[in-house]
């Protein structure tokens, strides 16, 4: 992450905005102003992490929190990330911007600041960052809200040679290598380095897993119009998951509707299969098969935040174990929500699952009882009925399980469409978002490799001008083959 210098103002009754100092403090937004002679009462609230935890709860805050209060938003990005539809970017369905809406244009009165948590001192209430070199940001009341980590190493070799799929940069990069993967094989003279060109292994059937293979495989097939030598045969994509049946999260009889939709786009799933080592030539299964792939996804595996390590608070599996109104037990002041607090379901008696229906009904409870408990009444316990879930399983086709009302097909696929369109912020990216969508309905992909190479300063030797450059984005030569298999 880029060093950004963050623009707020320190307490005064004057409007000029000064630059953040080392050690110093990020402040209250300048709308919200300060009323006079009040500096030394006025006290703040700290939300660490954005998603769709922290984003909700600042944006509930800001609007009920009391006038002496200031509101402060700490990510490591600018902006949030609808993790469901990074799947579409990678089958270039939709633009990358048009899966992430900027902070600042969604909370108005509270304050954002870019800069990456480094501890949290829960002793003296101090927040430690990086953002323009170190500073500190007191609180009297943090929200946890940091999410979870990917864990590239729940496989032998897989930090290595798989391409995660958990941020908006993972998305783009996966886009960019199933591209140069068509244009290799576009030049392979070898019928056999061209059919490991274009064979793609998903690792985890869960929902991304699906939704990933999904968008790759609609992508593929309707970019073949552009590769005259590839044919539709030389495709193999491989869908491997552990359990009896695709998202395990949906009911069995949908599971099976997914499961026949995969297998009619020529996808090749394999149930009750685990990846037990990743290479730079394939995928080894614990039958001791070798499934040869020049790509390797990864769509499990999650590990705690480690900015969690040093909170002294109970923890299950790494996460943050909360008390029923979302408080940290034993740590004043604090509370989380998210993916990085194991929260109790009042509901059904059942921890909640990690997924960002959960994490909005959780900022909304949460957001609820921080005001209760600054007023001095009693707060309430979170509890929340499931309203079903969704997944896309490509070509217009989805599976939803809503309220106990089981559908799938293309109905399935415009209620999926519908949710996500609701719940994306502002009008204006709203409207994006549905033109993009309605383009990409009647118009073949976009197929342009977005690499992102800097200008160079032309060399005083011609001769030392490399014949061949590296595309950042890709991560592999602009070559015709991969290695020798052999």
């Amino acid at each position: 992450m880029s060093n950004m210098g963050l623009l707020c103002p320190r307490p005064r009754t004057s409007r000029r905005p000064c630059r953040l100092e080392h050690r110093s403090e990020c402040t209250d937004h300048p709308r919200r102003r300060r009323p006079e002679g009040v500096g030394s009462i006025y006290k703040h609230l700290v939300v660490v992490g954005g998603g769709f935890a922290g984003t909700k709860t600042t944006r509930a805050l800001e609007h009920t929190l009391p006038p002496n209060w200031r509101l402060t938003l700490i990510s490591q990005d600018n902006f949030i990330t609808f993790n469901p539809l990074l799947p579409e970017v990678v089958g270039a369905s939709i633009l990358p911007g048009h899966v992430i809406a900027p902070y600042r244009q969604m909370i108005q009165r509270g304050d954002v600041c870019m800069a990456q948590v480094t501890e949290i001192d829960t002793v003296n209430r101090m927040v430690h960052y990086i953002g323009e070199g170190a500073g500190t940001i007191h609180y009297d009341q943090l929200v946890l809200s940091c999410g979870t980590n990917a864990n590239l190493d729940i496989v032998k070799g897989m930090g290595d040679h798989a391409l995660p799929l958990k941020t908006l940069g993972d998305a783009l990069f996966l886009r960019n290598r199933i591209i140069s993967r068509l244009e290799q094989a576009q030049l392979q003279p070898d019928a056999q380095h061209q059919r490991w060109l274009m064979t793609f292994v998903v690792v985890g059937g869960g929902f991304s897993g699906v939704e990933t293979a999904g968008e790759l495989t609609d992508f593929l097939y309707a970019s073949l119009r552009y590769y005259k030598r590839i044919r539709p045969q030389d495709i193999r994509l491989v869908l491997l998951h552990s359990g009896d049946r695709l998202v395990p999260e949906l009911s069995p009889s949908l599971g099976a509707f997914t499961f026949r939709k995969m297998r009619a786009r020529n996808v090749e799933v394999r149930l009750n299969t685990r990846a037990v080592r990743v290479t730079d030539r394939g995928v080894h299964l614990d039958a001791g098969e070798i499934i040869e792939g020049g790509t390797v996804i990864c769509t499990i595996g999650t590990q705690p935040n480690g900015l969690l390590d040093n909170i002294p608070a109970e923890k299950n599996g790494g996460r943050l174990v909360v008390n029923p109104d979302l408080s940290v037990p034993g740590v004043a002041g604090m509370w989380a929500a998210g993916d990085c607090a194991s929260v109790f379901n009042a509901f059904d008696g059942k921890n909640c699952p990690p997924t960002a229906q959960f994490a909005d009904a959780q900022a909304e409870q949460l957001a609820a009882n921080i005001i209760a408990r600054l007023k001095g009444e009693p707060t309430r316990p979170f509890r929340h009925r499931p309203r079903g879930q969704l997944s896309s399983v490509g070509h217009n086709k989805a599976v939803a399980e809503v309220f106990g009302l089981k559908l799938s097909g293309f109905v399935a696929w415009l209620m999926w469409r519908g949710l996500y369109l609701l719940r994306f912020p502002t009008f204006a990216r709203k409207s994006r978002l549905f033109l993009e969508w309605n383009w990409a309905m009647f118009f073949p992909p976009d197929i342009s490799h977005l690499g992102y190479r800097r200008s160079q300063r032309r060399s005083a030797h011609p001769s030392s001008v490399p014949i061949a450059t590296h595309s950042v984005s890709a991560g592999i030569p602009n070559r015709t083959c991969p290695p020798n298999p052999s």
